[in-house]
């Protein structure tokens, strides 16, 4: 049983509070984005990505597990055949909220919350892949490659000294010449 939430319940009671949020996700799901309050969107967040990853196990075991937060079939069903296999190659981050203004009668502060469904870029996997193969092989090549890394420091300096010292010479010779 999951422990209660620090200070004041979205509802009357813990009750109302699951009440709002399966409400709130049964909405997410239906319309794929919503506007709600900040803290809603925030209370809403956990409970839509933990739904979502069910729907990506895909068994019915999961199904059934969904089925008691979200009570209507046709979202479930939507769920699992259109949501699912959207971001089935994402490991998190199903969901995003979006700051927007206050509401005007009350000034309560307002937020979007929308699914993610956006497929992975695969640029952004690969600069991650390369960044971590590029942390572990670091280690590595500066124990075995110590020594070499100086003696090609050593190699490059006559290499760059030397048309500087062309230049220079040519500039004597012409001098000799004049």
């Amino acid at each position: 049983m999951p422990t209660p939430t620090k200070g004041p319940r979205l509802g009357g009671g813990p009750a109302h509070e699951r009440l709002i949020l399966a409400n709130l996700a049964t909405s997410l799901f239906e319309h794929k984005r919503i506007t709600t309050t900040e803290t809603k969107a925030k209370r809403l967040r956990p409970l839509a990505e933990r739904l979502i990853t069910f729907a990506k196990r895909g068994d019915l075991h999961a199904r059934r597990r969904v089925m008691t937060v979200v009570k209507d079939k046709s979202v479930v069903h939507v769920l699992f055949t259109e949501i699912a296999p959207a971001v089935a190659e994402r490991q998190g981050g199903y969901t995003r909220i979006t700051k927007i203004g206050p509401r005007k009668g009350d000034n309560a502060p307002m937020a979007v919350i929308e699914l993610v469904l956006e497929p992975l870029s695969p640029k952004q996997a690969v600069v991650k892949e390369a960044t971590k193969a590029a942390a572990k092989a670091a280690p590595k090549a500066k124990k075995a490659e110590d020594k070499p890394v100086e003696d090609a420091v050593v190699e490059d300096a006559p290499v760059e000294d030397a048309p500087v010292e062309d230049a220079p010479a040519e500039s004597k010779d012409d001098a000799d010449k004049a």
